[in-house]
């Protein structure tokens, strides 16, 4: 039997809490990752007011300095922690496959300087569309369309660019290239980005409408991912029939290996909440795991460096957190963790190498405290030896720590 009956992991996109050991190996346009600290340059530069995760134990969380505005409790609610990562990466897929309990030795390919003359000009035989050039960087997905959406809506030129993921991504208005054309492109593209030197995490559709100076992405976005090298914990929970639900891009970092309930993408962070209390508090998910990502933190605020909106972004889910308490159920667990860093005071706008922060609450809790300092692969060790089912590939276990 259980100890949890249902386990509810949601991961904050990027919300790191200092720098992690070996984060000196990691660069940021030409900077070491040694200074970066997502969650304590906020609290100092902005302030940060995040009282009902403070009172789970968020200021209590080791550290060379404390969260200068988030308080340690003397009776927290709940149990932390913080993580490292093994894996060689600091990108979504590495973060999120290690939570789930792979170790990612050889990195995904990231193109900061643009994609090669090679895969472009493949790209342009196969769809019979020129390439913008200028736009073939990372760059933002909103600004990407703002610069060159003009220019494609006259020419019916590619907007292809990249990010700090390994990612490829395609921006067509739905009126000049056609939905079916451009998942057809995208599909070309992830079928030449499957081996090194360019072996990517995702090829993404991204559809927008509107005129210039007003365009709007749809929600008619696709990714498509490659499925992970091996058995994560997802694939061990689904193949012993015990149900799996993804919110937000979990289904698709995962290409859907393991996930048997997928609650679909979310329009916002608080979209993605109103997808997950859906999924708490349907009469069908009687026994098994949630998993959910929040992606507006690492999109909209870290990779733009805007620490006013990351702050406010960390406030408004600290606000909604009392809701997902409340749907849950006296034998269910929540845990509450980041994939990476991306500090919005750093250099560049890369993703930075940190450790992430570990929540974890229960209504059932008589205790409370502090875990040992672990490994990204712990949490999957914890859902694993939970639901009665082989861990993957790493991790150790501390569900005997949670009581």
């Amino acid at each position: 039997m259980s100890k949890f009956n249902r386990m509810h992991l949601v991961v904050l996109d990027s919300v790191g809490i200092g720098a992690a050991p070996d984060a000196n190996d990691f660069v940021n346009a030409g900077v070491p990752d040694g200074a970066s600290d997502t969650l304590g340059h906020i609290s100092k530069s902005v302030g940060l007011n995040v009282p009902n995760m403070a009172k789970l134990g968020l200021g209590n969380i080791p550290r060379e300095t404390p969260l200068k505005t988030v308080p340690a409790e003397s009776n927290p609610t709940g149990y932390a922690t913080k993580l490292q990562e093994v894996s060689l990466g600091k990108d979504t897929m590495t973060g999120h496959w290690e939570i789930m309990g792979l170790n990612i030795t050889e990195p995904f390919d990231t193109f900061w300087n643009g994609f090669p003359e090679e895969i472009l000009t493949k790209i342009e035989e196969f769809s019979g569309r020129k390439v913008i050039r200028e736009a073939n960087k990372p760059y933002s997905g909103t600004a990407v369309i703002e610069d060159f959406g003009p220019r494609q809506m006259e020419t019916g030129e590619l907007i292809i660019y990249t990010s700090a993921d390994p990612v490829l991504q395609i921006a067509a208005h739905e009126d000049v290239i056609p939905l079916a054309e451009l998942y057809r492109i995208c599909e070309y593209a992830r079928s030449i980005t499957l081996e090194r030197p360019a072996l990517l995490g995702r090829i993404i559709a991204r559809p927008y409408v509107g005129e210039p100076g007003n365009f709007t992405r749809t929600s008619n976005r696709r990714d498509l991912a490659v499925s992970p090298f091996a058995p994560t914990v997802l694939d061990k929970l689904n193949e012993a029939g015990i149900d799996t639900y993804a919110v937000g891009k979990i289904n698709d970092i995962f290409n859907g290996a393991g996930i048997n309930h997928d609650m679909g993408h979310n329009k916002s962070n608080s979209h993605g909440i109103d997808n997950l209390i859906k999924a708490m508090t349907s009469e069908d998910f009687k026994h098994g795991f949630s998993f959910t990502n929040l992606v507006d933190f690492d999109a909209l605020y870290g990779h733009r460096r805007d620490p006013h909106g990351y702050r406010d972004c960390l406030h408004e889910f600290d606000q909604r957190l009392p809701e997902i308490i409340a749907a849950m159920r006296e034998d269910d667990l929540l845990m509450i963790t980041a994939d990476h860093g991306n500090d919005p005071t750093y250099a560049g706008t890369d993703h930075t190498r940190e450790y992430i922060p570990f929540l974890a609450y229960s209504p059932s809790f008589k205790g409370n405290g502090l875990i040992p300092v672990g490994y990204f692969s712990d949490i999957s060790a914890t859902i694993a030896e939970n639901f009665g089912v082989d861990k993957a590939m790493i991790g150790e276990s501390f569900l005997d720590k949670l009581v």
